[in-house]
């Protein structure tokens, strides 16, 4: 074989760490990236907890990674790990933009949303999603996936999200259990949540919840680490005061707004 052949060949390998380019110019996941955050282990391998920005946010878990209401354009993601799994919770535009899901959800990538969501969506991704309403699962790459209710309970609030529109999700990865918000009030459902390994709850007025309301369905359903997200205005200080040490509950600060 001709060297400068060989070159050629071995060249798309030699630079896979870089940023590749998707059809159409759109930038696209640097597919040797890795996600750095925090680790949790599930007993089947270390669930990795990336903060992004607002209600967006990366899971990785073994060879799969996860991206939460992936909005604010393709360069947000671009030196991110490529999404197997793209769950979407509701249709305002801090969780879903449809240009945004074009370049993250790549051939291959899985896309769960509930219906409200599907229908927004042009016909090139709805024709891929899987939708799921509240109580409903499915399973993608190992991970059993629960769409569960998320709604206002406050009638001033209910506009906003009404019941069985938006969901929240249940991941169970290995022997955790993940809980994502989405956009709800403090509602029962929350509260009956049990053996919950990570929790991520919402908490900012006028959409969803106060901090008072989030920490006190977090001491009732007692996950054993919580992530304040989707907090923009919130004291997260106060959030973690009212939540307290005595419940066996390890509150996350972490920065939702850097980007």
């Amino acid at each position: 074989m001709r060297i400068p052949h060989l070159i050629r060949a071995l060249s798309p390998i030699l630079v896979s760490g870089a940023l590749t380019v998707a059809p159409h110019g759109t930038p696209a996941i640097a597919a040797a990236a890795t996600l750095d955050g925090d680790r949790i282990v599930t007993g089947d391998g270390d669930l990795i907890v990336h903060p992004i920005n607002h209600a967006t946010l990366a899971l990785g878990w073994k060879d799969l990674t996860i991206y939460v209401d992936p909005v604010g354009g393709a360069g947000r993601f671009a030196e991110l790990p490529p999404a197997g799994l793209v769950l979407v919770t509701d249709i305002h535009g801090d969780h879903l933009n449809a240009d945004t899901l074009k370049a993250v959800a790549q051939a291959g990538t899985k896309l769960v949303a509930p219906p409200a969501v599907a229908a927004q969506l042009p016909a090139e991704l709805r024709d891929r999603v899987i939708p799921l309403a509240m109580g409903q699962k499915t399973n993608v790459a190992g991970v059993a996936v629960e769409a569960v209710p998320a709604y206002n309970l406050t009638p001033e609030r209910a506009k906003y999200h009404a019941k069985g529109r938006g969901v929240g999700y249940l991941l169970t990865m290995g022997s955790a259990r993940v809980y994502l918000s989405g956009d709800t009030e403090d509602i029962p459902e929350m509260r009956a949540l049990k053996h919950i390994a990570v929790a991520f709850v919402c908490m900012n007025l006028p959409y969803t919840m106060t901090v008072e309301q989030a920490a006190d369905a977090v001491r009732v359903f007692k996950p054993k680490v919580v992530y304040p997200y989707h907090c923009r205005g919130s004291d997260l200080e106060q959030f973690k005061k009212l939540v307290g040490p005595d419940v066996g509950v390890e509150v996350r600060i972490r920065d939702w707004y850097q980007q």
